[in-house]
């Protein structure tokens, strides 16, 4: 049962299990909301079309769970701007000006009650659409946050470095016996054939990476140094202490 304390959330602040009252907070204790962004698209033949959103999720929720300020966690958006995927059965994309267009919208509706929004993105498509929300957001006077999900010497797209974190968050949804090895070129030497033809034009089975040697002890690793990374991040936006 989702509890509320002292006109604010308590436990597992997920947005759409509150009520009205439990946000109606003074201002210096109005929520942060975090938005989780994904996307819904291909992750190789052994894993879930929704990765992305999972990751942006759980590294959304683990913020919330060991914040000393209030957050709430707002239902993710689980699409994005994933074009270069589009060969792929499965791949949705609404594209960049699309996604930035809801987003901006998104900031725009909750000034009146929450202290700031966290946008976490787990694909990297949706730079572009963010980079224009930011901006708009800047010029409009909103308390913004992009955040991508991002792992320094990670491989670019369905490799050890998605699988392991998806091991570690749901195992169950990882076919590890249909996992195959992409080409491991840099991502930077593939953008030209990557943007002439997309993601298939350089990898038959959508992967991008090799997934081999994937855990589920790597991936609670990974978790466990990007919540640390965001709370730090968010504690220097906010000038207070948040901590994961």
């Amino acid at each position: 049962m989702h509890e509320e304390v002292a006109g604010r959330p308590a436990g597992r602040a997920d947005l759409g299990a509150l009520t009205w009252p439990s946000l109606d907070a003074a201002p210096g204790r109005r929520p942060l909301l975090v938005v989780p962004c994904g996307s819904t698209e291909q992750h190789g033949p052994h894993l879930p079309l929704d990765t992305d959103t999972r990751i942006a999720v759980e590294v959304a929720r683990r913020l919330a769970a060991g914040a000393r300020c209030p957050v709430v966690v707002a239902p993710a958006v689980p699409f994005g701007a994933s074009g270069e995927h589009q060969d792929f059965p499965g791949t949705v994309s609404i594209g960049s000006a699309a996604l930035a267009g809801l987003l901006t919208e998104l900031v725009r509706s909750v000034r009146g009650w929450c202290a700031g929004v966290v946008c976490v993105s787990a694909h990297g498509g949706n730079a572009d659409a963010l980079r224009a929300v930011a901006a708009t957001a800047a010029h409009e006077g909103d308390r913004l946050l992009v955040w991508p999900v991002s792992v320094s010497a990670g491989d670019a797209h369905a490799g050890r470095t998605e699988t392991s974190l998806m091991l570690a968050i749901e195992p169950s949804s990882v076919r590890l016996e249909k996992a195959a090895a992409g080409p491991m070129a840099p991502v930077d030497l593939l953008l030209p054939r990557l943007r002439a033809g997309g993601v298939r034009s350089v990898s038959a089975n959508g992967v991008l990476g090799d997934p081999t040697g994937a855990s589920a002890a790597e991936g609670r690793r990974l978790l466990e140094h990007l919540s640390r990374r965001l709370a730090a991040a968010v504690d220097a936006w906010l000038g207070a202490e948040v901590r994961v």
